[in-house]
């Protein structure tokens, strides 16, 4: 999972990846095909990835309202992505503040938030082309983010960021490859995928240097900051307006994903190389465990 560059030390990560942004970068205002009509044939996201996937309400539901779910539910991980993009973007750029600019590591971080403010317009893009409202994670899932965009330093902030990036990528690995998902859809994943994995191979790369000089007590504290931030962006993805807008009783709907085998089984299996980082990081503590477990990343 991730990209294929190979594990440096040090600055040459950062190098490694910004020569990788110099020969594979897009576009999306030109690679994304957004002047086609919304085909209702298709789905937003691989049916398998929905939260009503193998229950008994969407063994009831037309093959039209499935697609228009998945077409929902797919805008409303977009606007989750965009969200916790603008609290990374945030957290990088006051990382970096007053660091050497002339180093590989400033250099990189700064090429990943231009990346990370183009893929937040072409989210907000192709939500919109989903005929999709404007989604926005609970009202108290923002404050945390505001109070954790200002504070989170080092291994903190940078694990998380792995951790969003990393079960977004295993999602939309699936639905790149998949031809029921509507075209332009497919092209903003592939575009995803690609440019992530340069996002996530840094972060691997930052939580292990942030760790390296840290005491028992300050892992012990940021295993369970990550594990709390997991939990918020994991449990926001979905927004529960997403069954009104597809025409479903939202009270069964929400009962249903809630108790959903299928869907909890896929969001582990997302996870799996995730978690063996974070233990071998020394993060997956016993109170951080008990966050990964609700959230039902382990």
């Amino acid at each position: 999972m991730g990209s294929s560059i190979q594990e440096q030390p040090g600055d040459d990560v950062a190098q490694r990846l910004l020569d990788s942004a110099a020969t594979l970068a897009y576009d999306p205002a030109t690679e994304v095909d957004w002047e086609t009509p919304l085909d209702k044939d298709f789905h937003g996201a691989s049916p398998e990835w929905s939260t009503l996937y193998g229950t008994a309400y969407w063994r009831e539901m037309s093959e039209e309202q499935r697609r228009e779910l998945t077409r929902q539910e797919a805008a409303s991980v977009a606007s989750t992505g965009i969200w916790f993009e603008m609290i990374l973007q945030q957290m990088v750029l006051r990382d970096i503040y007053a660091k050497d600019p002339t180093g590989a590591e400033f250099q990189w971080a700064l090429t990943e938030v231009a990346e990370e403010c183009r893929h937040s317009i072409m989210f907000a893009r192709g939500a919109k082309k989903l005929g999709a409202p404007a989604y926005r994670p609970h009202r108290v899932a923002v404050e945390l983010g505001r109070a954790f965009k200002t504070v989170a330093f080092g291994e903190a902030a940078y694990a998380a960021i792995l951790v969003a990036e990393e079960v977004l990528d295993v999602m939309q690995r699936d639905w790149m490859r998949d031809e029921r998902v509507v075209p332009f859809v497919r092209t903003i994943n592939n575009i995803h995928v690609v440019e992530e994995s340069r996002h996530m191979k840094f972060a691997r790369d930052q939580t292990r240097k942030r760790l390296a000089g840290a005491g028992e007590a300050r892992r012990q504290i940021n295993a369970l900051v990550i594990a709390i931030a997991s939990y918020v962006i994991v449990t926001s993805m979905v927004n529960k307006k997403v069954y009104a807008q597809a025409g479903l009783d939202v009270d069964r709907a929400v009962a249903e994903a809630k108790a959903n085998e299928h869907h909890k089984s896929m969001m582990r299996s997302s996870c799996a190389g995730l978690m063996e980082f974070l233990a071998s990081a020394r993060l997956l503590t016993k109170p951080a465990l008990t966050f990964y477990k609700r959230a039902n990343l382990i």
